[in-house]
């Protein structure tokens, strides 16, 4: 009875104090940007598929290159992370008490500092002077202004991330012996946000100059690993993010508590150390790396699966023991009691399941044997999308039919999650349909990263059209899952009825396990990781500078 007593009053105080003014407006700009920048790289992903398929033949001035590096940037860059950051400070917001003014004003600055770096790498995109696509490592040179705003990209990302570590030694200096709350997902992120793109800003900083000429020639395969290292974490980054709105927000939306904190935070601890070193496996074909090193990365890859299992279990967990408490009965017969006319609860779900096939294609490309057939065919961008365009964008999705209201000061309304449920269905198809069609097509040999092309009517080139065209069925679809989306959320922001929106975190379950302080031990966690880090990077960084391949003049292919 007690119990209940506190939750009442706990969940009455959530909705009467509710966030304040000014960072609900920090984190409404970040998903305003986010979600605009979803509507523009939608469009261009269409563009993309559409010519890809032989159905459509874009103009000499906004050409397949071209539209495939904006795309990149738009929904790789500027979604993924303006989500995350908008998303985690108003989590930081509610279960720290506020941001601190200083904290408040860095996050001010890191936006500005963002949308001044996507503005000067966009301009050259627009000119034709950077089609280096999402992956723009060497020997590709864009022009200058592209890395320069990469480079302020990057300093916003510290400024933010440097912003969430002051409130939060704020609140533990207030707080001593009290566990940071949902927060602890916000730590975890932030962590590998800095660490993982130091590797990125460095080799920024190592192509400016050879960009700009004032060096001949540059080490691929120096550069080559730096960017890795920081893309196979920022694809983690994504995935953790997700994660934290399964394990804390969807067992509340459903009537249900969190299955173990210990176990919750265990995954993020796992994930934290054992990320960026998983970078080789994207490099797995490439010369030069010794056979021991892929052997050392290819492990390291897939011991971040561990956590993604123990993921899987604790939800399935929380979901059947909801189910059987709301009267559900049979072996999977309990699933009839889950809300699935919820979209905050749908689009999540289906999220969750998709990662059951995407996390199963990570394993592919993290073996070196079925690696082998898979690299640089279109099965590689069917994977990207099942894991950021499922499991991701589905989950955020998801989550912007609680954390839009809330930070606007309104409500869902039936109508509109009505609207969010056929949304979800349209996208899901939408997603089968194109990734399911990039997955057959590369594994038929149909390579990735270009454009339409039946190499002279080579038979085995046109065999490919007929799996392309789902593929521009499916990006039809998406595109007008964006377009409903993208209503929803200026619904949400400025139309719904005023009201009072609760930030559903959930509960451990009443007799769970006390979790052990030395969780919070981060300064531990980061020197882990710096140590893996180190066991993994070192020594075949050190190979390419002393012993390093020629060097490469700066190439434009397009």
């Amino acid at each position: 009875m007690e119990a209940i007593k506190k939750e009442y009053w706990k969940d009455k105080a959530n909705k009467a104090l509710g966030i304040s003014p000014e960072d609900a407006r920090i984190t409404k700009s970040y998903l305003i940007v986010a979600f605009a920048a979803i509507l523009v790289g939608g469009l261009l992903g269409l563009l993309q598929g559409m010519n890809r398929a032989g159905i459509l033949e874009l103009p000499v001035w906004l050409n397949y290159y071209k539209v495939l590096t904006a795309h990149g940037l738009l929904l790789v860059v500027v979604l993924s992370a303006f989500f995350t950051i908008g998303y985690f400070y108003a989590g930081l917001s509610h279960s720290l008490g506020g941001l601190l003014p200083k904290v408040r004003k860095m996050a001010w600055i890191g936006f500005w500092m963002k949308i001044f770096g996507f503005v000067l790498a966009v301009i050259p995109i627009l000119q034709g002077d950077a089609s280096v696509m999402y992956t723009f490592y060497p020997p590709m040179a864009a022009a200058p202004m592209f890395y320069i705003g990469l480079v302020f990209i990057v300093l916003g990302v510290w400024m933010l991330a440097f912003g969430a570590f002051i409130n939060v030694a704020n609140w533990r200096k207030n707080h001593k012996g009290q566990h940071i709350p949902i927060s602890f997902f916000a730590m975890g992120v932030f962590v590998l946000l800095f660490f993982g793109s130091l590797p990125v800003a460095i080799e920024v900083l190592y192509i400016i100059p050879w960009a700009f000429g004032w060096i001949e020639t540059i080490n691929v395969m120096v550069s080559r690993t730096l960017f890795w290292a920081f893309g196979h974490t920022l694809v983690n980054i994504w995935y953790m993010t997700a994660i934290s709105a399964w394990y804390v927000f969807v067992p509340k939306i459903i009537d249900g508590r969190r299955w173990s904190d210990l176990l919750t935070r265990i995954v993020v601890i796992a994930l934290v150390i054992m990320n960026i070193t998983g970078g080789f496996h994207h490099q797995i074909i490439d010369p030069g790396i010794s056979e021991s090193v892929k052997y050392m990365h290819v492990f390291m890859s897939l011991a971040i699966g561990f956590p993604s299992l123990m993921t899987a279990y604790a939800m399935f967990a929380v979901f059947e023991k909801t189910a059987r408490k709301k009267g559900g009965r049979g072996l999977v017969g309990w699933y009839k009691k889950l809300p699935w006319g919820d979209v905050r609860f749908l689009a999540p779900f289906i999220a969750m399941a998709a990662f059951i096939p995407a996390g199963a294609g990570g394993i592919v490309q993290s073996t070196n044997q079925l690696n082998q057939v898979a690299h640089n065919t279109m099965w590689v961008v069917g994977h990207f999308h099942l894991t950021l365009g499922m499991t991701v964008v589905m989950t955020f999705f998801g989550v912007s039919y609680w954390l839009v209201p809330y930070v606007s000061g309104r409500v869902l309304t039936k109508e509109i999650n009505k609207l969010g449920v056929i949304q979800t269905i349209v996208w899901t198809i939408g997603m089968v349909l194109m990734s399911g069609a990039m997955h057959w097509v590369g594994l038929l040999g149909s390579p990735r990263r270009t454009s339409y092309s039946t190499y002279f009517d080579n038979a085995t080139a046109l065999s490919w059209d007929p799996y392309l065209f789902f593929l521009a069925i499916g990006g039809t679809l998406l595109m007008i899952g964006v377009l409903l989306q993208v209503y929803a959320v200026f619904h949400m922001m400025f139309l719904a009825p005023k009201g009072e929106t609760e930030f559903p975190v959930a509960d451990v379950e009443e007799d769970a396990t006390p979790t052990p302080m030395w969780t919070e031990r981060w300064g531990l966690w980061i020197v882990l990781m710096i140590g893996l880090v180190s066991m993994a990077y070192v020594i075949p960084l050190v190979d390419f500078i002393v012993n390093a391949p020629p060097g490469s003049p700066p190439f434009k292919t397009w």
